[in-house]
């Protein structure tokens, strides 16, 4: 039985939301209302429903803004834009959906409504050059006090975007005097809804202009720039940092190995295939294929792979996954890395079975395994229902290996 919703999917999407609620993304109420509203619903009801929240939630924000109600405004602005951007969950996939599209614009107004308020810690959305372009970031700058401070650049996963980073990141971070830089690189946010760009496994050359940009801040200390990467930033995060030498620290949640390991023993392939994989017959995984895409496929499974994982790499077939899968690699470079790292791993975490390997992997002499329990509270992804906890664990270590030097 599910704690907001018998649809599985929609219990997934539903308690990520609510995870976010101990930072302000998002009002237990809102959320159960929502939820009842949707019942048994299909992907049409639950775009409908939570973009009707979102649009309730964003004119309140509009309302306490025009009064110069600034903090009352960032909240609500705030959930709007976290519900818009649940409300297109569903609808991941290419050809992409143009109530994704509009939902996405809606999220990005309400972000920059939040943004524009008048109140500690003060947001700017910023545009990071890039390969002839940009990639969208927003600084938050850590209240009161002069000069130069520790500033923590966050790399995003999968299917999150600036949005969510705020409230996973930022209110933690700013609360103990820290500036934070959240930026969407290739294939995640703008620049895959917008702009149709995929993921690439080359982070480091993602990093390498964000670090620029981020050092040519006056608000910035130069010798205290950490690297951090959530959900599977845990694999980005580090393959940057092996190629950034400007780093004091680097924290991957979770802490991940080569994708190739993981990713083939979860395949119907015979030890011979997963050997020489991708160099197989390419019609190998049609069968698994037709099951994903199939009346019977678990409904989790689907969103993943054929959705989301498909659009976010740039592929049109489950065996193009797979195979550009293969190319995220981080044993090559692991060794290269030279700050300071903290990795975690939450039990009932899958992505996070590599971090074992990739701690034995650094060479520095600081580094840090934290693992953190389902007894805890905190077990399941990225220590989702336990992000206090987490930031405790974390936050404690940075203050000491900064002021360690």
């Amino acid at each position: 039985m599910g704690l907001l919703n018998e649809n599985p999917l929609w219990e997934e999407f539903a308690t990520r939301l609510l995870y976010t609620a101990s930072y302000g993304g998002a009002d237990f109420g809102e959320v159960l209302t929502t939820m009842a509203r949707i019942g048994d619903g299909d992907a049409d009801a639950w775009h409908r429903e939570w973009s009707a929240t979102a649009e309730r939630v964003a004119g309140w924000a509009a309302q306490s803004a025009a009064g110069g109600h600034h903090v009352s405004a960032r909240d609500a602005a705030l959930r709007a834009a976290s519900y818009h951007r649940a409300a297109y969950q569903p609808l991941y996939g290419a050809p992409v959906d143009p109530r994704l599209v509009a939902s996405f614009e809606k999220e990005s107004a309400a972000l920059r409504l939040a943004a524009d308020a008048a109140c500690e810690p003060r947001f700017e959305l910023v545009e990071i050059p890039f390969e002839g372009a940009s990639l969208p970031g927003l600084l938050a700058l850590a209240p009161g006090g002069a000069g130069p401070r520790p500033t923590i650049v966050h790399t995003n996963g999968y299917d999150s975007d600036l949005t969510e980073m705020v409230f996973a990141h930022v209110p933690a971070a700013t609360a103990r005097g820290y500036h934070v830089l959240l930026f969407d690189g290739p294939g995640q946010g703008r620049n895959l809804i917008r702009d149709g760009i995929p993921i690439r496994p080359d982070w480091e050359t993602v990093v390498r202009p964000v670090i620029d940009w981020v050092l040519e801040r006056p608000e910035v200390d130069p010798d205290r720039v950490v690297l951090a990467g959530w959900s599977f930033g845990g694999y980005l995060a580090p393959r940057a940092a092996a190629f950034e030498p400007r780093l004091a620290a680097l924290v991957a949640d979770p802490g991940q190995w080569d994708l190739r390991e993981t990713m083939l023993a979860r395949l119907p392939l015979d030890d011979a295939q997963k050997a020489a994989f991708p160099d197989v017959d390419p019609h190998v995984l049609d069968p698994m294929e037709a099951w994903l895409r199939g009346p019977d496929a678990d409904p989790a499974m689907r969103w993943r792979l054929i959705q989301r994982g498909l659009w976010v790499h740039g592929q049109e077939t489950v065996f193009g996954y797979f195979a550009d899968m293969t190319r995220f690699e981080l044993s090559p470079v692991a060794g290269e890395i030279r700050c300071p790292t903290l990795l975690t791993q939450a039990e009932g975490d899958p992505l996070g079975a590599g971090a074992p390997a990739l701690f034995d992997a650094l060479t520095v002499d600081r580094k840090v395994l934290v693992r953190f329990g389902a007894d805890e509270g905190a077990g399941g992804h990225c220590e989702g229902a336990a992000r206090r906890l987490y930031h405790q664990r974390v936050f404690d270590w940075l203050d000491e290996t900064l002021a360690a030097g």
